[in-house]
């Protein structure tokens, strides 16, 4: 499916520079795939963690934002627990991109982690920055007791040394492909397709 040319924006953990053709090469996941990733994710982490008590979520924004108040609500319907979630914008943070001179803050985090296992949400892990940038953001404010990464989309091209303690689909991926996930919230759909980008 050809998509057209695209302006510069963010997808996929990268940023598609202007006027590149964007074709569709494939879905990856529907919305029933993408609710069994979350679930899995949901019941590794609570395994892992011996429950949640000493648990948070941080979501990465914008799509991480979503998927991780759905591993809240899964959380609370197994555990019967409520666990403190938040957002946390990383522009700041990022080493490949300058801020924007508008630029508006958009982390919500309203609780106390020290001490406390932070889980980071993120829809799609790419060269690791944008998670490099969220464990700065993270420390700055206070520190954890440790950082867990949960991603639902791990495509592979890592440029740090970081790697995702809990993943929905390992999706490799060649240079000139990239991930777009959608979520009903934003979208309209939940869906995770593979792009071809000349």
């Amino acid at each position: 499916m050809y998509l057209g040319f695209l302006q510069k924006f963010s997808l996929g953990g990268e940023i598609v520079s202007y006027n590149k053709k964007v074709c569709e090469k494939a879905e990856i996941m529907d919305s029933c795939a993408m609710d069994r990733a979350l679930s899995r994710m949901t019941y590794q982490i609570i395994e892992r963690n011996h429950g949640v008590d000493n648990l948070v979520l941080v979501g990465i924004y914008s799509r991480g934002c979503e998927l991780s108040q759905r591993i809240k609500q899964r959380i609370k319907l197994l555990e019967e627990k409520d666990v403190p979630s938040g957002f946390l914008d990383i522009t700041k943070y990022r080493d490949d991109q300058k801020t924007p001179e508008d630029y508006k803050e958009k982390t919500n985090i309203n609780f106390d982690y020290k001490n406390k296992t932070v889980i980071l949400i993120d829809d799609v892990m790419y060269t690791g920055r944008s998670v490099r940038a969220a464990i700065e953001g993270i420390m700055r404010k206070e520190r954890p007791k440790s950082v867990q990464l949960a991603v639902l989309i791990d495509r592979g091209h890592r440029e740090v040394p970081i790697r995702p303690d809990y993943v929905g689909k390992n999706l490799p991926t060649a240079k000139n492909e990239t991930v777009k996930v959608e979520v009903k919230e934003i979208d309209g759909k939940d869906r995770v397709s593979i792009l071809n980008i000349a």
